[in-house]
């Protein structure tokens, strides 16, 4: 298995990993739904506020991450992990856990001061990712499901407190995802 940042390039194969690890798992609408997400920002990747890594077996995709950034109005370097799949029989193999841990390193190497996602505890808390009410750092848009919304500081500093609501990735623009 190897893990490494991507570009562009590799946009098909990442929307296709996507479409299919969420068709299986949640049915065609949330597949399609993940998929048009994943294709606006795997075209929009640029190492710097699109950010996707992967894991590959024999030059094949078979997971992949997204980090996206964050912004508020102060410089805080607050990055958005969202989505990461994993195609289906690879599932419960811990690829998914590793290829995060592989993201935060190297979010870290990027100088990020703070990692975000949105979903299910148990999973992300597996990856160091711990509930962050929204009176310390706010997600773009108004949560359905407040105790999904996680965080986890990537220095010595605790996460900061930030009053604003950040602007992301026009793809997350949709109420959907949140």
């Amino acid at each position: 298995m190897e893990f490494r940042n991507i570009g562009r390039d590799y946009s098909r194969e990442v929307t296709d990993l996507f479409r299919s690890c969420f068709t299986s798992s949640e049915g065609a609408e949330e597949g399609d739904a993940i998929a048009t997400l994943a294709d606006k920002l795997a075209n929009a990747i640029d190492d710097e506020s699109v950010i996707c890594f992967a894991a590959f077996e024999s030059e094949v995709i078979v997971g992949a991450v997204f980090f996206t950034k964050l912004n508020f109005e102060s410089p805080a370097q607050v990055y958005m992990l969202s989505p990461v799949g994993v195609l289906t029989p690879r599932q419960g193999q811990g690829i998914g856990t590793k290829l995060i841990a592989f993201g935060l390193s190297g979010m870290q190497a990027r100088g990020a001061q703070v990692a975000v996602t949105y979903g299910d505890p148990a999973f992300y808390s597996k990856a160091g990712f711990l509930p962050l009410p929204e009176n310390r750092l706010q997600a773009p848009m108004p949560l359905s499901m407040p105790f999904g919304w996680l965080g986890q500081s990537l220095t010595e500093e605790p996460i900061p407190t930030l009053s604003d609501r950040p602007k992301c990735n026009g793809a997350f623009n949709d109420p959907k995802y949140w």
